[in-house]
């Protein structure tokens, strides 16, 4: 037996030590929140995408009755993008969050199903794309791709 580990790294800011590009993408995400649909959870997300060609777009979180069958904000964002511009890849997503009950003190990462997603459009552009993430305070994490949080992933190329 082997006994072997992954690691990666990734940086830490408070808002204000942000680029001012990524400050503007969170501040994207954070501002789309109020058009999260969570009655259930009253947790709201917030995903916010900056497109190769420079277009920044949102989503957020859609929940329904039927549970699970809402949707989460990086998909929804990513959704948009593929349908307005498809032949265009995804620079970063910036992603925030805000729950009805307490304060999110700390970000909060994608669900493994938005990672996949996310992953598909590294694979399908061939570049990686820088995850941003905050919770409502509290410091920022950026991560380099969607792959350091997703380290035994799979693409087309095992299909």
């Amino acid at each position: 037996m082997a006994e072997k580990e992954i690691k990666f790294s990734y940086h830490t800011f408070n808002f204000g030590e942000l680029p001012i590009a990524d400050a503007e993408l969170l501040q994207a995400a954070k501002d789309v929140l109020q058009n999260a649909y969570a009655p259930y959870s009253g947790f709201k997300v917030g995903a916010a995408v900056l497109l190769e060609n420079g277009h920044v777009l949102t989503g957020t979180n859609q929940e329904n009755a039927a549970f699970p069958v809402g949707l989460c904000a990086e998909g929804t964002a990513l959704s948009v993008a593929s349908s307005l511009f498809p032949q265009t890849g995804i620079k970063k997503i910036a992603i925030s969050v805000k729950s009805s009950t307490h304060t999110v003190q700390h970000p909060v990462a994608p669900c493994g199903v938005c990672r996949q997603r996310l992953l598909e459009y590294e694979t399908r552009f061939n570049n990686s794309i820088e995850i941003i993430l905050m919770g409502e305070t509290g410091d920022v994490l950026v991560i380099k791709s969607v792959k350091d949080i997703l380290p035994f992933y799979f693409s087309k190329s095992e299909l």
